[in-house]
């Protein structure tokens, strides 16, 4: 009888075939499932804004069709839904967003040295979570963010620059917030990172700073995102420029709304708008950014970027004005590169009660968003304001564990650079 190793199933099933093969197969149920249930149900699966991105593919220009507050670029990798029997081909779209991100990160976890099975079992926290898998499969574009703030990291770890550079300004064209990534990346770009012997130290910092990787970085990601908007400001005008970046400046929108601030946005909305005062739409902006782009990156970049990342996104969508589920995916897709090292992977008790706390007060919030939007109750004080509250503070302690995390991870060894 021949003697071969036992591989238990679980083990089987996090090698790579099997792994993407499930993230595949998951993704397609879930996709003819939301078909059924739009078809006999009065209550859909399709996301309200894939019918918004499916409506301004098929109008001369995208901002023909109300509430599209997004580039053009979405409108027209959309194209096809227009087209007969093709409406579903956004959702497939972003899920296999989904799957090319994961793809991304299992090659990164792998160059880091981990084994198959580690690789799969930490990128399985993306390609098999049912929570990401519904999101893109319902129509929300969130995954086509996954895989740009992927392909960026990993283009950043090897060292390709210009590649770095252009997906950054593609990126923060697309979604805005991906420019938060900008000063940890150059920061993280010393000599040390980059593999480069360091300089004399007669060379003055100012110099030492503005080494030739930086200044490509800034040069290719601001020429790439000039040339987006310029592009598509001379074809659709101030319209473009009101809706997919001004909007979101005043945006007030206090329906799915996690946010503390939701119950001032709500009473903000009835009031009319000053010129000259300011109001909290704007100003929640400040601790915001003082957070994920200069306390965070300066904290956290040199010692490991991708916990910078995960951080600096955790920070952002935590602090966010409008706080929606949709923008978890921005931050979970950084889960594998941040969890291999956690305190909340060595000390289980911690990460089960960091996981129990996020989805409890979630919960609590939709249990109370369920009676406004249902029920017909006006909840917004004091439950769904006590929920948000809990779940900021909530994800408050959580942002401090991943920057303890981030703030003692001791620095990689310097690898030489290379070319791509």
């Amino acid at each position: 009888m021949l003697l071969v190793p036992e591989m238990s199933l679980k083990t089987l099933a996090l090698r790579p075939a099997p792994l993407f093969l499930l993230g595949v197969l998951l993704r397609v149920v879930l996709l003819f499932y939301g078909m059924y249930q739009d078809a006999h149900s009065a209550l859909k699966y399709t996301d309200i804004d894939y019918l918004v991105f499916t409506d301004a593919a098929r109008l001369p220009s995208p901002y023909d069709r109300a509430t599209y507050r997004y580039t053009p670029l979405l409108a027209w990798l959309l194209y096809p839904t227009t087209l007969p029997g093709f409406f579903s081909f956004g959702k497939v779209l972003f899920a296999v967003a989904d799957i090319v991100a994961g793809y991304l990160i299992w090659g990164m976890l792998r160059k880091r040295g981990r084994t198959v099975e580690s690789c799969g079992a930490f990128t399985a926290i993306w390609l098999w979570n049912p929570m990401v898998a519904t999101i893109s499969t319902r129509g929300s574009s969130e995954g086509l963010l996954g895989v740009l703030t992927m392909a960026l990291l990993w283009a950043v770890e090897r060292k390709s620059i210009n590649v770095a550079g252009i997906l950054l300004g593609l990126s923060v064209h697309f979604k805005i917030y991906p420019f938060i990534y900008a000063p940890a990346i150059i920061w993280w770009m010393d000599d040390a990172n980059l593999g480069k012997t360091a300089q004399k130290e007669n060379t003055s910092a100012l110099a030492r700073f503005l080494n030739v990787e930086r200044i490509t970085l800034a040069v290719t990601s601001l020429a790439t995102f000039i040339g987006l908007n310029a592009t598509m400001y001379f074809i659709y005008g101030q319209d473009f420029l009101q809706h997919t970046f001004f909007h979101h400046v005043t945006r007030l929108d206090h329906r799915h709304n996690f946010s503390p601030y939701n119950i001032l946005l709500y009473l903000s909305s009835a009031e009319p708008s000053s010129p000259t005062g300011l109001r909290v739409e704007s100003l929640a902006f400040l601790p915001q950014l003082l957070l994920s782009c200069v306390l965070i990156p300066l904290v956290m970049a040199k010692r490991d970027l991708a916990v910078s990342m995960m951080a600096q996104t955790f920070a952002f969508v935590t602090f966010n004005k409008v706080c929606t589920s949709q923008y978890f995916l921005w931050y979970m897709v950084f889960l594998p590169s941040y969890l291999p090292n956690s305190s909340m992977l060595r000390n289980p008790t911690l990460g089960i009660t960091a996981l129990a706390l996020w989805i409890l007060t979630q919960a609590a919030w939709l249990q109370q968003g369920y009676e406004l939007e249902f029920l017909g109750r006006s909840t917004f004080f004091p439950g769904m304001w006590l929920a948000s509250l809990a779940f900021f503070f909530t994800n408050c302690w959580i942002l401090g564990i991943i920057i303890t995390d981030g703030a003692s991870t001791r620095r990689a060894p310097a690898q030489k650079a290379h070319a791509e």
